[in-house]
């Protein structure tokens, strides 16, 4: 066997490797059978002394309401895991990961993805790859009048999001309906939103059994805003304005789990 065909075997067993680890990791994350592992890592976005005193006061229960959020809405799909979500605060990173291409291109889209789950992994902390746990690095940033701030994201592979936050205290409800919604894109969550942020029906909005032009009052996670009776876009003002919709469920294996359950007469 020469050199070429043992260079092949190499990359196709390093490829198998990284596909089983991904759906390995997926499957652990997504089995709903204990609470969701994460890790939160805060960062000083912009360098203010806004964003310094923000993450220095910091406390785990100050994301108390996306654990009751989850455990709310993943009970009304069948599971019953209390609490939804074991959070770990971790200490502040000095690093900021590597942005996304501005170009959009697939092979900079790719390129920027294993980046980030290089930077990821060298800033966990663990010598490990800690499979099945959820990482979320929150990028704090002074508030600055009519400066939106940059898009947040969260990858499926390798459970990481990249969240983009207000620190600013009276912002603290909307930053965490920011993070649940990264947190279920890790989770396998698509948006439910289309042109000017307006929610799709159906799967974008809350009640979509009111019909496509009834005014709502509360949002699907995934779309994030929600038409008021004003005819308004209009976003949430805490978590407790927004749901799990259909689609969104079976996108993070909630009617799997429930299916499950309801075939062993759980």
């Amino acid at each position: 066997m020469n050199f070429r065909r043992i260079r092949i075997l190499v990359l196709l067993g390093l490829l198998l490797a990284a596909l089983t680890l991904t759906w390995l990791e997926q499957n652990m994350a997504r089995s709903w059978n204990a609470p969701l592992e994460v890790e939160l890592t805060p960062i000083n976005g912009d360098g203010s002394s806004a964003a310094r005193a923000t993450i220095a006061a910091l406390k785990v229960s100050d994301f108390d309401d996306i654990n009751a959020f989850l455990e709310r809405e993943t009970a009304r799909y069948g599971v019953r895991v209390a609490p939804a979500i074991h959070l770990s605060l971790l200490p502040e990173s000095q690093e900021v990961p590597p942005p996304p291409p501005r170009n959009g291109s697939v092979l900079a889209t790719v390129a920027w993805s294993l980046k980030l789950r290089v930077w990821a992994y060298r800033n966990s902390g663990h010598w490990l790859p800690q499979l099945g746990r959820i990482k979320l690095f929150v990028l704090y940033h002074a508030p600055r009048d009519g400066e939106a701030l940059a898009h947040s994201l969260g990858l499926q592979k390798g459970l990481i999001g990249v969240v983009h936050a207000f620190a600013d205290p009276r912002q603290r409800e909307q930053n965490n309906l920011v993070i649940a919604h990264e947190l279920l894109h890790t989770l396998g969550a698509t948006d439910k939103y289309g042109p000017g942020g307006f929610p799709v029906f159906p799967d974008g909005v809350a009640d979509p059994a009111s019909g496509p032009d009834a005014p709502q009052s509360a949002a699907e996670i995934m779309a994030g805003r929600y038409v008021n009776a004003a005819g308004r876009l209009t976003m949430p003002a805490s978590l407790e304005q927004c749901v799990i919709g259909a689609k969104t469920a079976r996108e993070i294996n909630l009617d799997a789990v429930f299916a499950r359950r309801y075939a062993a007469g759980d």
